[in-house]
């Protein structure tokens, strides 16, 4: 990894990913999240003050020494206790059915084994539990979807192997889930942004 997928992605995405539009999806993502959560990709903490009330710990899995250290404060302030248990979402150091819920958000879009990833997370839910989520990623579209397959390579290079055209929805029910509630719209912005803002934000359970 090199010094800027290590020590720069880190704060750009702590901003492009913590703007004020996205609280309303996040709190979306985090409806239903109870006891104990699994959150894949916990980065810089941006969903902590959104968890409900029903949420007793949150279990982070978190790659990135510079996300977690971005996330002090948050942490810090956090009525919920957050520990720091693994680095790798495709290889969670968790008992099979060993956590209520789980929660990813802006992360399938970059791990490299999104589909291990997935699979961790249903192997390690218990009975009835659920999987919120809020990513972006492959536009229904024709034109947009042509603009992110010609910009996914530089994107990748650019944000530590972020893709713009993989179909989040697919993803999750090819992991062995099913869709309880999914809602895909454009962030509000220019045509231009849309390659990169097209979301997708819902709820799963095992199937």
């Amino acid at each position: 990894m090199g010094l800027w997928e290590a020590r720069v992605v880190p704060h750009i995405v702590d901003r492009t990913c913590g703007i004020a539009q996205l609280d309303p999806l996040r709190e979306q993502a985090c409806d239903g999240l109870r006891g104990q959560v699994v959150e894949i990709g916990f980065g810089s903490g941006r969903n902590i003050g959104l968890y409900p009330a029903e949420v007793t710990e949150i279990v982070a899995v978190e790659p990135s020494d510079v996300a977690w250290q971005l996330s002090a404060s948050r942490r810090s302030d956090s009525s919920v206790p957050v520990n720091r248990v693994g680095l790798d979402g495709a290889q969670l150091p968790l008992a099979d059915a060993s956590v209520d819920t789980g929660l990813v958000t802006f992360s399938l879009c970059t791990i490299p084994d999104v589909a291990g990833a997935l699979t961790e997370l249903r192997r390690v839910l218990r009975p009835g539990g659920t999987l919120g989520f809020l990513e972006h990623g492959l536009s229904p579209d024709p034109g947009v979807a042509r603009w992110q397959h010609r910009l996914d390579g530089l994107q990748q290079r650019l944000f530590g192997g972020c893709h713009l055209a993989r179909d989040i929805p697919r993803l999750v029910e090819a992991a062995g889930f099913t869709l309880d509630r999914l809602e895909q719209s454009y962030l509000p912005g220019p045509s231009l942004s849309r390659p990169w803002g097209y979301l997708s934000v819902g709820r799963a359970v095992p199937s």
